[in-house]
């Protein structure tokens, strides 16, 4: 039978979408196939299932998703009575459950339904679904006392009416308060309940739905700056000095059009990140000059301008009225309600309560899931030093969002603070180092002439060489200021791993450093090595690098079972380049006879089932290998591009390997989606790498 999760609620105004994300979130981590399921509809489209949809690649048809819309359902029950109702929604549940290994029900809104004792009704559907219901409280601007006594009450309702509660979440309530109502619910509920504080930048506008819900014209900006969020609003009537103050981050600025010295002025503030603002909002229909509006581009480029007809007084009013909302059109708001419900919900026990078996296929979705949740188990410092690249602060807010590790940023601080002002990155407690003129330089300076002593380097030769980035960040990995460090974006390959050469080193038991990549196939992860370091490995090298490999493979998961590939399978074939894997194989069995291995062997034999009956029948590897290992850099290189481009495989890496802490290197064309990968990586690398400096 179908596994489901009915999450339901008592009123509106409970920020329940953050709870369905974060449940979501956990269901496609364990299997493949999770489809989404809600009873009754004010829309269609759903802004929370387009959001779903997007973000994880869900194909369900849209039309399966939706039971019926309220007034149907209203009607329906009028004349015919909540039996017929309820038989109606439960075929259309069942419909979609029987293509889906489980489903998350989204249970109705309590806005405006005109349905008689809605929460009966949510609680007969989930029991007639044979779903498992966790129901959502609102805390947001109710007393301690009034907040526990509410979810008493619900987990009584629901428990009362037969349901099976598998947790309570009180969300949206003072921070001040979180610790206390956790606290005293633990001791009266016989379910976990899980408290998540109120978050405003989730319920904060961006300037595009500002924009949207005004009718208002766009005079500047890009997508990028009406993707802020409106912390804040500062109405401008002021004189400049005085308007300058009340200003505040992210807020966005109100004034009448005719005001060019208040929007130059607010701008320039933006510029300097005193504070970073949401936008300007102009008034009255004034527009200011050309001259004014090309000055105002130049001095903040990107950030929004927009423009109402209204005056100041009833734009004021709606502004105040309107909440942001969750949807496709706001992925950073979606990383912050999954940070938000991670950082706060205990998802191991959750997702144990939940019981879904973890299916047999790995996606690519769920082995990033992985990734990060492994990341945040035990958190760790990584080292961007490629700081003022917009990928590496795109990828940077994500990780702050996600909670998923500490960062530190190299480069002009004050340019750093611009560039993530201008776009709008959320930054948080991210360190930020000018290795210029950090009061390290003059210590790493003499480290790195003591290690080069033997090159003829001297400290004042040193003391240049140490204010580049990518030695700077090495040095910092190296002395424990960081644990691990990810750069390439921008630089070479060469410019990345030669510091670590040079300062890390390699670790006792590898000769070489070597990589991997992460072949993420539509059903499996495939470990592929060495694709980006070694040109033309000798045998004992080779040897190393499918050691190094399946260590790598196993770290993350992935049952290492090893094919050393060759144009030759078995004893078919001879050769100078056969006969070099043929001894990389026999080198490996000797040094790890607890690694299953095969070699040589071609890949159709490796990964084909079939292939592997007839060329190598009886073997425990052919047909089911998940660490390929290519002969030299021409093979894997190839290989590991021509899978990702033709099968569409997310390719993850280059992950280096054989270093005594990680570094790690990206591709000048990584996706910030890459860059995030590999910083949860190089976390992972440096929890299982506590070596001796």
């Amino acid at each position: 039978m179908t596994r489901s999760v009915y999450v339901t609620g008592i009123d509106r105004g409970d920020g329940r979408q953050v709870v369905e994300l974060g449940v979501m979130e956990l269901l496609t981590r364990q299997v493949d196939r999770v489809g989404v399921f809600r009873p009754l509809v004010h829309h269609r489209p759903d802004r929370l299932f387009d959001l779903l949809r997007a973000r994880y690649r869900l194909s369900q048809d849209p039309s399966s998703v939706y039971g019926m819309d309220y007034h149907e359902a209203s009607a329906l029950q009028a004349e015919r009575g909540t039996d017929e109702l309820v038989s109606r929604l439960v075929d259309r549940f069942h419909a979609v459950a029987r293509d889906y290994e489980v489903v998350l029900v989204l249970g109705t809104d309590f806005a405006a339904t005109q349905l008689p004792d809605e929460l009966a009704l949510n609680a007969r559907l989930a029991n007639e679904f044979g779903a498992s219901v966790i129901p959502v409280v609102g805390g947001k601007g109710q007393p301690a006392e009034s907040v526990r006594a509410e979810a008493r009450n619900a987990f009584r309702a629901y428990d009362g009416l037969g349901c099976d509660v598998l947790a309570m979440v009180v969300n949206r309530v003072s921070g001040e308060d979180r610790g206390a109502i956790a606290e005293r619910l633990a001791a009266r509920l016989p379910v976990p309940c899980y408290v998540l504080p109120d978050e405003p930048a989730l319920a904060a506008p961006t300037v595009a739905q500002i924009t949207h819900a005004l009718g208002a014209s766009v005079v500047l900006g890009d997508d990028a700056g009406l993707a802020r969020d409106a912390l804040d609003f500062v109405f401008g009537g002021a004189m400049l000095p005085n308007f300058l103050k009340a200003l505040t981050p992210g807020c966005l600025v109100v004034t009448p059009g005719d005001r060019a010295d208040l929007v130059v002025g607010a701008l320039a503030a933006h510029s300097a990140g005193t504070p970073p603002i949401a936008g300007v909002l102009l008034t009255l229909n004034e527009r200011p000059d050309d001259e004014i509006l090309t000055l105002a581009a130049r001095l903040a480029p990107g950030t929004p301008v927009i423009s109402v007809p209204g005056n100041s007084f009833p734009t004021a009013a709606e502004l105040f009225a309107l909440e942001g909302k969750l949807n496709a059109a706001t992925p950073r708001k979606a990383e912050t309600a999954l940070g938000l419900f991670e950082r706060h919900v205990d998802t191991a026990d959750l997702l144990k309560r939940i019981s879904v078996a973890r299916s047999g296929r790995v996606t690519p979705m769920m082995f990033e899931h992985e990734l990060l949740e492994q990341a945040r188990t035990d958190r760790r410092r990584v080292v961007l030093p490629e700081g003022t690249e917009e990928r590496v602060l795109r990828a940077a807010d994500v990780l702050v969002r996600r909670d998923v590790c500490d960062l530190t940023l190299l480069g002009d601080v004050e340019a750093i603070r611009k560039k993530a002002a201008d776009l709008s990155v959320n930054l948080g407690d991210t360190q930020l180092i000018d290795p210029q003129t950090s009061e390290l330089r003059d210590s790493f300076a003499e480290k790195y002439a003591a290690l080069r002593a033997h090159k003829g380097v001297t400290v004042e030769l040193a003391y240049d060489v140490v204010s580049d980035v990518n030695y700077f960040g090495t040095l910092m990995v190296q002395e424990g200021l960081a644990d691990g460090m990810v750069s390439g974006s921008v630089h070479s390959t060469a410019a990345t791993i030669r510091p670590a050469f040079e300062i890390i080193k390699t670790k006792p038991d590898a000769s070489i450093v070597s990589s991997v990549f992460f072949m993420c196939l539509a059903d499996k992860v495939l470990v592929y090595g060495d694709c980006a370091v070694n040109p033309a490995p000798n045998a004992e090298q080779l040897a190393d690098i499918a050691a190094q490999s399946a260590a790598t493979a196993a770290r993350f998961g992935v049952e290492p079972r090893i094919a050393m590939l060759s144009y030759s399978t078995g004893t078919s074939g001879s050769g100078a380049d056969v006969d070099k894997v043929r001894e990389a194989t026999k080198l490996v069995r000797e040094a790890h006879p607890e690694l299953r291995i095969e070699g040589p062997i071609q890949y159709d034999a490796a990964v084909e089932p079939s292939v592997a009956a007839t060329k190598l029948p009886g073997s425990e590897v052919a047909g089911q290998a998940t660490v390929l290992i290519f002969p030299d850099l021409n093979t894997g290189n190839n290989t590991y591009k021509a899978v990702q481009r033709s099968a569409g495989a997310v390719a993850v890496g280059p992950v280096l390997q054989g270093l005594r802490k990680p570094v790690n290197d990206l591709s000048r064309g990584a996706l910030v989606s890459d860059i995030v990968n590999t910083v949860a990586i190089t976390a992972i690398q440096s929890q299982s790498q506590e070596l001796p400096a």
